[in-house]
């Protein structure tokens, strides 16, 4: 999983200094910290990681910290505090506060620990820059499947032509977006709704929800409301759609059953698929994830059903068949749809991608 701010708009404002051990290749306590953040309505206009042994550097960073930016978030162990401090209140000519807030002519420098518990509070930092530009936040959330950053960059853009101070930030997980939208509650409802009009507009094929909720939660929405029951039939997937779906609280009301077929000889006794098809078409075929959907179809016992087959590698099968290639089956009713796709990444990300797309296509055709 990745964290990303597509783009910040406060021009030199806010700057958050990582340092770390650079032989730990280990960035999810950065990337929580840049999402808690933008929970409280911040975003940085500089983010810059630095190893905690290099002194010039930490240095260089600090000085570019001061002269550039009106808040420096330092992110560091707290064996370094001491020597931190210690630099910052003689750049600065202050001293920092018994909760890690140095304030100095308008600037401030915010120090929260990597490795200990923090006397400092989102909470007091929301208060201190709040206060500060006197401005109150509002958030909204756009979740986007399956867009191509380049044109949400390009949506984005259009809609900060319609009101250059309202804020966008994203985070992205195997092609699962969530868009935040931050503004000041001063922001006119004719404004707002304006640039959400061109966020729909532009991103409509592949929004699935205009709030923060998952592709899963999402699908068990729709099956509800339509009193629909489902059923998943996985190969390559290893059970990972169905773990999903059963993650959520009431789920038993829509899901009835979720089958790991996945040998050739599982799919044969499991869902009735002829041995003419898998001879024939191999277990990955568009041929094969559609008899999987048509099996669980003919239990009787749901109507909506999905099935995924395919080859996650590292490496590939025994056919001429590339890693990467999966077929996605949806069945809704009488109905089923086929999906081929040629994914790139390693097993992981193909399997993970697989698992979104075989619920976003059966959002889609639920929708």
């Amino acid at each position: 999983m990745s964290a990303e701010n597509i783009s910040s708009f406060r021009s030199k404002k806010n700057c958050l200094l990582v340092f770390r051990n650079k032989k730990i290749n280990n960035f999810e306590g950065a990337e929580k910290l840049i999402s808690e953040f933008s929970d409280i309505g911040y975003y940085f206009d500089k983010i810059a990681y630095i190893a905690y042994d290099r002194a010039e550097e930490i240095v260089n960073a600090l000085r570019d910290g001061k002269t550039n930016y009106q808040n420096v978030f330092i992110y560091c162990p707290n064996s370094m505090d001491d020597t931190m401090k210690a630099f910052l209140q003689a750049l600065y000519r202050s001293k920092f506060d018994e909760k890690g807030i140095l304030t100095a002519e308008g600037d401030n420098v915010f120090i929260i620990y990597s490795d200990t518990p923090n006397v400092l509070k989102f909470s007091d930092i929301k208060s201190v820059l709040d206060n500060k530009y006197g401005i109150r936040y509002e958030k909204a959330c756009v979740k986007i499947f399956g867009v191509s950053p380049s044109h949400l960059n390009s949506v984005i853009y259009q809609a900060k032509t319609k009101c250059p101070e309202i804020d966008f930030s994203i985070s992205e997980s195997y092609g699962d977006y969530r868009l935040e939208i931050t503004y000041s509650n001063s922001l006119s409802k004719e404004v707002f709704d304006s640039v959400m009009r061109t966020i729909v507009a532009g991103l409509n094929e592949n929004i699935y929800a205009m709030d923060n909720v998952s592709l899963a939660e999402r699908l068990f929405q729709l099956l509800k409301l339509r009193r629909m029951k489902i059923g998943v039939a996985e190969s390559f997937t290893g059970g990972g759609i169905a773990k999903k779906l059963v993650e959520i609280a009431g789920i038993s009301e829509v899901y009835y059953e979720g089958l790991n077929t996945y040998s050739d000889k599982s799919k044969a006794e499991r869902l009735g698929i002829n041995e003419f098809t898998l001879n024939r078409y191999g277990a990955v075929s568009e041929q094969t994830a559609y008899a999987m959907a048509e099996g669980l179809l003919n239990g009787g016992n749901c109507n909506v059903c999905i099935a995924t087959t395919g080859i996650a590698g590292p490496t590939s099968d025994s056919t001429s068949k590339p890693v990467g290639l999966i077929y996605i089956a949806v069945a809704v009713n009488e109905n089923i749809s086929v999906f081929e796709y040629n994914l790139k990444g390693n097993r992981e990300t193909i399997t993970n991608t697989a698992i979104n797309l075989a619920l976003f296509h059966t959002f889609k055709l639920l929708k």
